[in-house]
Parts: structure tokens; C-alpha cells; sequence
């Protein structure tokens, strides 16, 4: 058997596409500032235009409506803010409502005080409940301003989907703004702005294949729009000032490219091999604990618990039999603490939960010795007891 490291986290980052590898290299050499009118400065801002399309292709969207950030968290910090602008005008949002599951970037509320934001519940399953959406909606202070809502699309710890476009109707039914968390779906499953009617996007490219560092906002419409968050020289039409970063946003648009090209023959591949590793899983320590697993979920991502396991120990077996998984979302800091995706559930966050999830070069190889790790594993937990 192989003795090289298998990576199976490919949630926290994908690995880097040799594509957008190449891309980024060659915007490197790209000496132009963007926002120069001189040929440097027109070859700098055409890869960056050309980015700008493949990824607004990447989850059917206007490329005008592309705002390149630093990341999904900038994005999500840029977005969340009860400051808008219409045109010129100001126009104040009256609160955020929040689903419970949200990453931290989102769940935090961004530029939201704590006083204007209020959690949507969870059902056991992970789902947004929209009949908690509904009624807070109902209850809104219409004169306090419009609400926003940020419901993710794919759930980051467990993959579980949400009913973004449902949630969306009764959003708007009640004029509010909808934000969407698409990080974890983006890639891995076909992602519309329009079919999700959602008003914001959040996307990351290292999440894609590209760079860590690029990310994007993507709006369905200009009339409406954020205050900024970072101001100074204008760019990207005012929305977000500070000279472009054109090798991590031209590696963004050659990953996107690659994302929405045979992403239905890549999934079937993965939903395979996540469905025999869960198999085998199953059949080392039946009473493991897979997360979501009855409901709708990305098709790369299994999120577990052994009982008497500890996330972190768990974390620390597995990486000393040569594979890389993540304790629950692995993108907010290194430490392992108690899930809050696991508590809105009603499950008992102090049981922690790790998370394996599959990539474009997930092999067969490494699904059996991923299979073959857990069963050590839960021997051994079984045996000693040590880990309880």
C-alpha cells in the first residue's frame, strides 16, 4: 500500500488546478497596473475582464456584476451592512436574519450590530426552517428599513443543501434582500444566480481550484449595492477600492472555467466514491454517526462522529495514518472547538464531528485506505477506550 499522504479537505481548500497554476503565473508577469490606460496597463485589466466573465459564467450571472474581493470573507463583510445605496441615495436595512448554520464570516453579521441580528433555526436535519423564516419575516419592523437574510447554500461542515430558492420567495415576499453563502456549492454543484433568485452570491476561489486570496461578490443588479467596505481610489466600478490582484483573480476565472466544464460527469465519479467509503464506514463501526446523511447534500462531503471519539483526537489519528481531514469547518482558525452547526441541529456539540471531503483527483486508492485508517481507528477506540 501507498505510503504518501492522502488529502481529503478539500472543503477547508482544493488542491490547486494546473490551469489555474499556469494562469497565475502568467498574470505575475503581467507588469500593468490595471487601472493604467498604456498597453501594460490594458493587458493587465483585459486578464482580469476575462476572469470576471468566467466566473459570472460559472454561476450564470452578468460579468458587470463581479466584484472581485480578497476572499469570501471580505465578501461576506462587504455585504452584510445595514448601509446600502441606490444610486447615490443612502438606504438603510432594518436588520439581518441569519440562518444558525452559517460560517462565521457570515454568522458573525458582518457590519450588522448585534442588536440588528436575529438566528433562523435549524430542523435536526440541518435545514433552514422556513416556517421560522416566515414568521420572523412577518414580524419585521418595516420601518426600521428593509431585512436581509444570509442562508448558505451547502452547509460547510456537513454538505447538507438548503432551500435557498424557496427561501428566496419568501424574502422577497416580503421585501427583503437575500444573501447566499455558495462557497461550499459553487464547483461541486450547478449553481444559478437566477434559478436560486437569490440577490448576493459569496464565492472563494481556493475552494474551486484557485488561489487562495480572490473571491468574489456577485450580485443580480447594480441599482441596489453596499456601502463599501474598502474605500480609496474607486476600482471595481467603487465597490471595492485597491488595485487588483490580477495573478490570484486570473487563476480564480481559469479555475471557474474548469469548474463549469464536466462538473455532471465529475460528480457522478465523486457521489461514488463517497457513497463506498461511507459504505465501508458503516461496515467497520456501525455505530458511527454520519451527519445529514438521509437529506440532500454536496456530493463530496461526509461529516461524522464516532461515539467516544473526540473530534481532535480523531483529527490527530487520522493525520498520523497519513491523511488530512478537517474537525468540523477548518476555515475560521486552527483550534478544534464545539461545533455550533451540531448544536443548532440539537446534537450534542462536545461530540465534535470530522469531516472528509473529495476532490477532482480522489482516487479509489485513497478511499480504501481512507476506509482502512477508520477502521484502525475505531478498533483501537473500541479496544482501549482511550479516546473517550
Amino acid at each position: 500500500m501507498s505510503t504518501e499522504r492522502i488529502y481529503l479537505d478539500w472543503n477547508a481548500t482544493a488542491k490547486l488546478l494546473p490551469e489555474a497554476r499556469a494562469t497565475l503565473l502568467e498574470g505575475l508577469d503581467l507588469a500593468g497596473n490595471p487601472s493604467s490606460v498604456h498597453r501594460e496597463g490594458r493587458a493587465a485589466r483585459a486578464a482580469i475582464e476575462k476572469a470576471r466573465r468566467q466566473v459570472a459564467e460559472l454561476v450564470g450571472a452578468d460579468a458587470a456584476h463581479v466584484v472581485f474581493t480578497s476572499g469570501a470573507t471580505e465578501a461576506a463583510n462587504s455585504v452584510l451592512t445595514p448601509d446600502f445605496r441606490m444610486g447615490r441615495s443612502p438606504v438603510r436595512l432594518g436588520g439581518l436574519y441569519v440562518s444558525a448554520i452559517e460560517h462565521p464570516a457570515v454568522h458573525e453579521g458582518g457590519r450588522f450590530p448585534a442588536d440588528m441580528r436575529t438566528e433562523i433555526p435549524v430542523s435536526a436535519d440541518g435545514v433552514v426552517r422556513l416556517d421560522a423564516l416566515e414568521d420572523l419575516l412577518r414580524k419585521h419592523d418595516a420601518d426600521a428599513g428593509l431585512p436581509m437574510v444570509a442562508i448558505m447554500l451547502a452547509n460547510s461542515e456537513t454538505g447538507i443543501l438548503q432551500p435557498v430558492a424557496d427561501a428566496a420567495k419568501i424574502v422577497h415576499a416580503h421585501g427583503g434582500l437575500l444573501v447566499v453563502d455558495a462557497v461550499q456549492a459553487v464547483g461541486r454543484i450547478p449553481v444559478s444566480l437566477e434559478a436560486l433568485e437569490a440577490d448576493f452570491l459569496i464565492i472563494s476561489a481556493h475552494k474551486i481550484g484557485g488561489p487562495k486570496g480572490a473571491g468574489a461578490l456577485v450580485s443580480r443588479g447594480e441599482t441596489l449595492m453596499p456601502a463599501p467596505l474598502i474605500r480609496g481610489g474607486g476600482h471595481e466600478k467603487g465597490h471595492r477600492s485597491g488595485t487588483e490582484n490580477i495573478p490570484g483573480i486570473a487563476g480564480f476565472g481559469a479555475a471557474a472555467r474548469f469548474a463549469a466544464n464536466g462538473l455532471s460527469e465529475r460528480n457522478a465519479r465523486i457521489a461514488a466514491l463517497r457513497d463506498r467509503l461511507e459504505a465501508g464506514m458503516r461496515a467497520a463501526a456501525p455505530d458511527v454517526i454520519i451527519h445529514g446523511e438521509s437529506g440532500d447534500r454536496v456530493p463530496n462531503t461526509t461529516a461524522f462522529t464516532l461515539p467516544g471519539l473526540k473530534a481532535e483526537t480523531g483529527q490527530i489519528a487520522f493525520d498520523l495514518e497519513g491523511i488530512a481531514l478537517s474537525a468540523g469547518s477548518a476555515c475560521s482558525s486552527g483550534k478544534v472547538g464545539e461545533s455550533h452547526v451540531l448544536k443548532a441541529m440539537g446534537r450534542d456539540p462536545r461530540l465534535g464531528a470530522l469531516r472528509i471531503s473529495l476532490g477532482w483527483d480522489t482516487s479509489d486508492d485513497d478511499i480504501d485506505r481512507a476506509i482502512a485508517a477508520f477502521a484502525k481507528i475505531a478498533g483501537r477506540r473500541k479496544q482501549t477506550g482511550a479516546a473517550a
